[in-house]
């Protein structure tokens, strides 16, 4: 931890503790609310230096919960709205514990509207105070470089050219590369440190031998370097031990969404699905009253796709070509809007890989341009996950004649159900390179959670309306 991070980190603590006891004096200063609000409270006359002094006594055990919970382990680079969800936990679980202490002896204190505000406040208080420190530190970040970790790149390879991309064309993630080597050579990293200094190293080398990563780990540990390392797609699988007639044996596992993962998944996407539906039925009444004005033909246009396991089924979408472009078997000029469309892939498309994506496609509708760019015409889909052909999250459903062009790799992504949105979605949407999207539904594959899932769609509610690059 840098010099700057200790001292903010160190700073927390007064800082919190002084929230906490400004939130404990507003609450009781407000403490006759409830009787202007006909609410009749049961504590008014409470004298303040008691009240003061055992505020100042509890202060310390959610300063203790706070350390627990690690919200003072402290990078100026941190994700704010992951603090805050922290400090919220932190302080319900503090409240809990006064709760309880009360309720065993009743006679310490009554007041629950002193309380409850109390553990309002404090969230409040504790909330902003961390959010103007944060601004401080990003703003020394990025105009002074205070608290900027220096990293030494091990390899010279697409992953981490990437890498070095990255971080020099973004200040705020708070790394500097200090150099690039292809050797991972103690003696040389050694002269590297003395004479411009190393925070972090960062090794992406498969032809460095165990030895030379062995010397390496022992250098970073003795010389407090963090040692880090991308690791092969073997390493990152997810393994299970067991012993099979008295032999260990390592299982790589290629999800979690086996037996009860399944089945809470589908229970997930029955819910949101349900609720989807609820939420977004006005949104789609006047979608398909608005298409059926601008245009003849079907309001809902059926997209046949490849899902789970290679078998096809018909996603729902809202119409947005006109009618005589539109690619299914009730199309009579089915084979001219084919032609039409392998023109317009060839010219126009902008995506790499089996994918495309026709840039300023002329076969869309005045309202079929708005809905698209909008996202609007996948709302039907909620039906899909209903019905159980699609799930809330997963990777996309491509066409048959993408599938066609995927290498072996590839069909990993037929394993699990196709989602309504996914990790590819929320992350650059269909900006994105095939090759990307799938190393990121990949890594959603290997790594399912129930959390996951509800913070993919969470974080599609921020995306979905927000207006594509490649249209």
């Amino acid at each position: 931890m840098k010099r700057s991070e200790l001292f903010f980190s160190a700073l927390q603590v007064p800082v919190d503790f002084a929230m906490i006891i400004l939130a404990a004096i507003s609450a009781f200063a407000i403490r006759n609310v409830p009787e202007i609000l006909a609410l009749k409270p049961k504590l008014y006359n409470f004298p303040f230096d008691i009240y003061l002094k055992i505020s100042l006594m509890v202060a310390p055990l959610f300063l203790l919960i706070y350390a627990l919970e690690g919200l003072y382990d402290i990078r100026s680079t941190r994700k704010f709205w992951k603090e805050t969800l922290k400090i919220f936990t932190a302080t319900s679980i503090g409240l809990v514990i006064i709760i309880v202490a009360i309720f065993l002896k009743r006679e310490w204190f009554s007041s629950r509207f002193i309380i409850l505000a109390a553990w309002g406040l404090a969230t409040f208080y504790v909330v902003i105070a961390r959010y103007l420190i944060h601004l401080v530190q990003k703003w020394l970040l990025r105009n002074r470089g205070i608290g900027v970790h220096c990293v030494l790149l091990i390899g010279r390879n697409g992953r981490m050219n990437t890498i070095s991309a990255i971080i020099r064309h973004n200040k705020n993630l708070g790394y500097k590369v200090i150099e690039q080597i292809d050797t991972a050579s103690v003696h040389t990293i050694k002269g590297i440190k003395q004479e411009k200094g190393i925070d972090e190293i960062i090794l992406c080398n498969p032809s460095v031998t165990d030895d030379e990563q062995e010397k390496l780990i022992d250098y970073c540990a003795i010389h407090n370097v963090k040692y880090k390392y991308i690791p092969t797609t073997l390493q990152t699988s997810k393994f299970e031990l067991g012993v099979f007639s008295g032999q260990p044996l390592i299982e790589v596992r290629n999800t979690p969404l086996d037996g009860w993962g399944r089945i809470s998944k589908r229970i997930f996407d029955i819910v949101a699905s349900v609720l989807g539906i609820i939420l977004t039925s006005p949104i789609m009444l006047v979608t398909a009253i608005a298409i059926r004005l601008d245009s003849c033909g079907p309001v809902i246009y059926k997209n046949k796709r490849i899902g789970s396991g290679g078998k096809e089924f018909f996603v729902y979408k809202f119409r947005y070509f006109k009618d005589e472009f539109c690619i299914s078997k009730e199309n009579p000029k089915l084979e001219e809007a084919l032609r039409l469309e392998q023109e317009l892939i060839k010219k126009q498309s902008v995506r790499k890989g089996p994918l495309y994506k026709i840039k300023k496609d002329p076969r869309k509708t005045r309202v079929g341009n708005f809905i698209e760019k909008y996202s609007i015409d996948e709302l039907p889909q909620f039906f899909n996950v209903l019905f159980g052909t699609m799930s809330m999250a997963g990777p996309r459903p491509h066409q048959k004649r993408e599938v066609e062009k995927y290498m072996e790799y590839h069909r990993r992504l037929l394993t699990i159900k196709p989602g309504l949105t996914g990790m590819a979605q929320v992350s650059g949407r269909s900006d994105l390179d095939f090759e990307d999207e799938y190393k990121l539904d990949l890594f959603y594959i290997e790594n399912w959670s129930l959390w996951l899932d509800i913070q993919i769609c969470l974080k599609t509610i921020g995306v979905l309306f927000r207006k594509r690059r490649n249209l």
